[in-house]
Order: structure tokens, then sequence, then C-alpha cells
């Protein structure tokens, strides 16, 4: 078992806890009537009774500088630097052992760095009291405690949150139904299937309107449909508040992600737009089918800079000045010089693809 899956199952909390320092002067939340649960809830902060902390407003919500997290001898992040616009969503890509859930961890305050720095809306992420509210967290293969009904979990989850004691309930109502999942109410965790267990995590982590949620394989091992309604809840939220999302479905990244970081080994190795990674402004690949291939009559067109031609895969691959030109431009050139050519064209992409780039790179 790699350090990152240690991590992983080290952190099963679904959320924050609360500050050890608030621990001292506590009241124990009640439980439930029937007795029957399956955790012991955490005591509730006094700061929970009261109105939720006033918000700022930041261009970046996270700032991590040159963090280095060792264990032992071996060392799972190298000198990690990122920074994440508020209101983005921002992927960490990477093979297993690349750093995502050490980062990912660090992030979310369940483990400090061996040095460097790192800003969540401008506090460090073990200021639990300044962010409580703030952050939701969904770490990658949370549990539930199987004897608490999903709306007394969430509830919970909610006053941990600072959410007005006035507004526990229609907040929880309100993110469950999100989730598509506003019949679960009174069902005991452990009769959720695994989809409906990842919705009711992932509807926690958005409790109280959180400033950032960060995400931890958010559809890992969900049939096709539930990923597809999580990508697209993912979309809604763009904008509301800023997103980290760590996965290994690229296709899924490239979709939903404004911008991404690539890992491997503990080190950044690529980072920025989904279109600088994946060089959809800076070259066109064309998948032509059996017939002519007017190579040299592309090669003419005044905006094209270079263009190679792969015999085997027959595909056409046009680069361009982004300075100059855009994407859209040149395919509409294009095409129309291989189609008065008599070529037969199967398919048109834009730059690499982030599968691509990410298998260069790592």
């Amino acid at each position: 078992m790699s350090t990152e899956e240690n991590l992983a199952r080290e952190s099963k909390p679904a959320s924050q806890p609360p500050a050890p320092e608030a621990q001292a002067n506590v009241e124990s939340a009640p439980k439930p009537a029937d007795g029957l649960t399956g955790y012991s809830p955490a005591p509730l902060p006094p700061a929970a009774r009261g109105a939720k902390k006033k918000r700022k407003d930041v261009e970046i919500a996270i700032r991590v500088n040159k963090v280095v997290k060792r264990f032992g001898s071996k060392t799972a992040v190298d000198g990690v630097s990122l920074k994440v616009k508020a209101g983005s969503v921002y992927g960490l890509i990477g093979p297993n052992g690349a750093g995502k859930t050490t980062t990912f961890s660090m992030l979310a305050g369940f483990l400090k760095p061996s040095s460097g720095e790192i800003e969540v809306l401008g506090y460090a992420p073990t200021q639990v009291d300044e962010l409580r509210s703030r952050l939701g967290v969904l770490p990658q293969d949370a549990l539930l405690p199987p004897w608490d009904k999903v709306g007394e979990f969430l509830m919970h989850m909610a006053r941990l949150q600072d959410v007005p004691a006035d507004r526990v309930e229609a907040e929880c109502r309100e993110v469950l139904e999100e989730v598509d999942g506003k019949d679960w109410w009174n069902v005991r965790c452990s009769q959720l299937s695994h989809g409906m267990a990842k919705r009711v995590q992932l509807a926690q982590a958005l409790l109280g309107e959180p400033e950032i949620v960060l995400l931890d394989e958010p559809t890992a091992g969900l049939d096709p449909r539930v990923a597809y309604e999580i990508r697209q809840l993912i979309k809604r939220r763009k904008g509301r508040c800023t997103l980290i999302v760590s996965s290994h479905n690229l296709q899924e990244l490239e979709e939903v992600c404004d911008a991404a970081c690539i890992l491997d080994r503990g080190r950044v190795v690529a980072s920025g737009s989904i279109t600088e990674l994946t060089a959809s402004s800076e070259e066109v690949r064309i998948k032509l089918g059996a017939g002519p291939a007017p190579v040299a009559v592309v090669r003419e067109l005044p905006m094209v800079k270079r263009v190679e031609f792969d015999e085997e895969r027959r595909e056409l691959v046009v680069y361009f000045d982004r300075g100059q030109v855009d994407a859209e431009t040149v395919i509409g050139h294009v095409l129309w010089a291989l189609l008065q050519n008599q070529a037969r064209i199967s398919g048109v992409t834009k730059g690499k693809g982030l599968e691509q780039r990410v298998m260069e790179l790592t």
C-alpha cells in the first residue's frame, strides 16, 4: 500500500473537525432519540450558535508556495507551488504516487507541510475556526456513520459548519435535494448504495455555502449516470465557489476544469489553464479517412506554422501562432483546403487532449 493510500484511509472524516482549543468549553450534541448511533458526535463549539462570520472577497482562493511533505526518508511532495483563482474549478492530476492525495490532505488541513506555505482564503488550513463554514471537504473513501439517518448526519455536520440554528434543517434538505437525494432523509446510512452514499458525502461538503470545496475522486466507482450528474453539479457550482477536484478520470477533468496542475513523483511537471495544457489554442488535429492526403496544400496556408502527418494513424497535425489567429479560423481554412482536394475527413480536435498531455509528461 502506497503512502498516499495510507493517508487517504487515515483522512476519513467527511468534514473539518472543530478546533482543538475549543474543546475545553463545549456542549455535547444530543444523540438520536432511538439511541442507535454509529458514531460519537463531535462536540459543538459555542460559535456554532452564533451568526456566520463575515466573508471577504479574494481573487486567489488558494496559494501553495514551495511546499514539501516528507514521511521519514520518503518525500511525497517536493516543492509544489500553485495558485487557484477564486470561483474556478481546478484539477489535481497525476498517476498513483504523484502526490495528489498528500497535497489534497494538506489543503484540507489533515496534514501539515514539512516546509513551505499554504494559504486558504488567506489562512493556514489548520486555522479551523477561521475556515469553518468557508471550506467544505470530501475526502476519498469518506465513511458515513452506519446507524445514523441521513438527515441526522447532515444536521450534525451543518451545526459544525456554523449554519444558523434556524436554518439547519432547511439547509440540509436543500443540499440533499441538490444531489437528487431528497427522499433519503430518514434512510439509515448503512442502507445507502455506494452511489447514494457518495452523493450524501458530497451534500455535506456543500453545507453552509462554502467558498472553497475540496473533492477527492468525487466520481470514483460510480455508474456513468451518477458520475454525469455529479459533473453537472460541479459545473453549476462554478462561480458560486472555488472547487478543487482530484481525479484519475482525465476526460472528466478536461470537461469540468478551468485550470489544472499535473504532478509526477511529488513535483509539478506542468500547470496552467486547460487550454494551455492541451495546446488547444496552438494546434489542430484532423483525422483523415482513406484517400488523398493533401499535406502540401495545407502547408501553403498563410496562418500555418508547421504541419505533421502520421500516415499510420492518418492524422494531420497543424500548428499555428495563437497570437495571430484562433483555432476556429485555422480549422475553417484547413478543412476548406482539404475538401477542395478530395480529402475525406473523419474527425477534428483542438489540441492533444488532456489524457495525451499527461501521458507525455508522467
